[in-house]
């Protein structure tokens, strides 16, 4: 569990990645739907989307020729239980975790 615990967290690091969630709260997307926003090559897309399956927190289905991206919410659970361990954590609230990644985006916006 130590190690899906540590691949969700370092996914969860870096600020594109939790853009990338944040933009798949709201439906599935093609990834060159995901890749548009950013400011950076397809390739280092991919790369992102690649860490973000690997962590379980995202699927990707290939639809004819188009590849799709799906938030698979439920990969948080994991890291949800480990932080309540501590008492001083409530469950992950999903609604509230878009609150967050929004403010997280909106803050980068502003720098």
């Amino acid at each position: 569990m130590s190690d899906d615990l540590d691949t969700v967290f370092a996914a969860l690091a870096d600020p594109t990645r939790r853009a990338i969630l944040a933009m798949l709260l709201e439906d599935d997307m093609a990834v060159t739907d995901v890749a548009e926003p950013f400011d950076m090559s397809l390739a280092a897309i991919s790369k992102h989307l690649t860490i973000l399956t690997r962590a379980g927190l995202i699927s990707q289905e290939k639809r004819g020729r188009v590849k799709w991206c799906k938030l698979e919410p439920d990969a948080l659970r994991a890291a949800s239980v480990w932080m309540q361990g501590f008492g001083q954590f409530e469950p992950v609230n999903l609604d509230a975790f878009e609150r967050f990644l929004e403010n997280q985006l909106s803050a980068g916006d502003e720098v």
